[in-house]
């Protein structure tokens, strides 16, 4: 039935919608009694009915006149009663079928013209046979106008030749519904001339020797202006969120520079007064020179510490050198601080990166170097940059505890979070391997822009 393929197309079956059982429906119990009668009385009439005759020629042969003529009639018109009460019985079994045939089509035709997605059916010269109540709201179209109108009235000119296509090749397949094209979203039109987003599937039947096209469409137009508004939304957000790293990265450049060069250098200064002074201390004073020793070693500890901060800030090797070295200088600053052993690989070694590429590279390697001091209990971190493709691949892995990646975040704990949010500033993307006992895989990916041209 053509009503039926629109339902099912629409994701519910016939059953859902008539409360029949699938294996069953209204016409098939009269047809399937109708049958059972022509099985067990067609025999006997057809009996009947040769042996009235053999009686009937008996009795004009002159063959027991008186025993042929009353057995041929008798037998005759118990045949013709019985034929009689069998065209009844398949009369009125057949109207019983055609009612509830037509109950079920008029159901059917209730619940599709109630339906609130537009459901438009064609035939093979794409001309509307069908369109219901939803579909005259959508496109702003009388049926009356719609039906024996090309389906062309309601596609954007640029679509129609890959459409009928498409509609062509879909009646040569043997799957009988689907979404248009595979495609979630695709453009209707409407009499007036708006563009407008429909969702769409599409299904078809054969009848009469004919195929009908049936498509159910739902305007989408405030849905796919949410999508919109929302990738707009996430836009802005990275747009803003890739401003403030790079001003936090800049600030952090900036104290790590004044310590290291205007701190640093009043540290070394004082130093050296102290030392001058000691040279020059007269003999006899070991008090003062003791005083002047935990003087020296408090301003050595002091340097150091200021060195440590402003390397924590930011290396100022990745600024000045780049990122190998920088890369470098971390994975044995992790080995000297953590006395966990660290392997590192770089390919191709004079790998070259600009900010904000360096800057995020750096920031998850030395983030994911953390967690594995914290977390992990490893005893070996393999590190290893390669850059092809057109994008730059980062990879830490370590033999520790590991963890399950899928288990609930633990209360301020964003080390994970931060290695994602640095990733997704740059289009990147992040895959963390991990089991409990076989340690844990951090891969990052970014892509490249392509060096402008000269």
């Amino acid at each position: 039935m053509q009503v039926k393929s629109r339902i099912e197309s629409a994701n519910c079956t016939y059953s859902d919608v008539t409360g029949i059982p699938p294996h069953q429906t209204i016409p098939s119990v009269p047809r399937a009694e109708s049958g059972r009668m022509l099985i067990i009385f067609g025999p006997v009439l057809a009996l009947g009915a040769v042996t009235a005759l053999i009686a009937a020629v008996s009795d004009a042969a002159g063959w027991y006149p008186d025993v042929m003529g009353p057995i041929a009639y008798c037998v005759g018109g118990a045949v013709m009663l019985m034929a009689i009460a069998l065209f009844f019985v398949q009369t009125r079994l057949r109207r019983a079928a055609d009612r509830a045939l037509h109950d079920v089509e008029a159901r059917m035709g209730r619940i599709v013209e109630s339906a609130m997605d537009a459901v438009i059916t064609i035939d093979e010269r794409e001309r509307i046979v069908q369109f219901n109540a939803a579909a005259e709201t959508i496109f702003g179209c009388p049926r009356a106008e719609a039906i024996g109108a090309p389906l062309s009235w309601f596609i954007p000119e640029r679509f129609r030749a890959a459409h009928a296509r498409h509609i062509h090749q879909f009646g040569r397949e043997s799957v009988s519904s689907r979404r248009m094209a595979g495609q979630r979203i695709i453009m209707g039109l409407r009499r007036s001339g708006e563009e407008f987003p429909l969702d769409a599937s599409i299904s078809w039947i054969s009848e009469g020797g004919q195929k009908y096209f049936t498509v159910i469409l739902r305007d989408v137009t405030a849905r796919v202006r949410r999508d919109e508004e929302l990738r707009r939304s996430r836009e802005e957000l990275r747009e803003f969120a890739a401003a403030a790293s790079t001003v936090r990265e800049q600030e952090k450049s900036r104290i790590a520079r004044e310590l290291h060069d205007e701190l640093g250098q009043a540290l070394t200064a004082l130093r050296m007064d102290l030392q001058w002074m000691k040279e020059r201390m007269p003999a006899g004073q070991d008090p003062m020179a003791s005083k002047l020793e935990a003087m020296r070693q408090t301003l050595d500890s002091t340097v150091a510490a200021t060195r440590r901060i402003s390397a924590d800030l930011r290396p100022l090797m990745l600024d000045d050198l780049g990122l190998v070295p920088a890369t470098e200088w971390l994975v044995r600053n992790f080995t000297q601080r953590h006395g966990i052993h660290c392997e590192l690989s770089v390919d191709p070694p004079e790998l070259e990166l600009r900010d904000p590429h360096a800057t995020a590279v750096f920031r998850i390697l030395q983030e994911s170097l953390t967690n594995v001091a914290r977390h992990s209990h490893a005893s070996l971190v393999q590190v290893s940059l390669d850059a092809s493709d057109g994008e730059i691949v980062l990879r830490v892995r370590d033999n520790g505890r590991g963890f399950d990646p899928a288990g609930p975040r633990k209360p301020a704990s964003f080390g994970l979070v931060g290695l994602r949010e640095r990733a997704f500033l740059l289009d990147g993307e992040i895959s963390i391997d991990a089991a409990p006992g076989r340690g844990t895989l951090v891969e990052v990916r970014i892509p490249l822009q392509p060096a402008p041209a000269p």
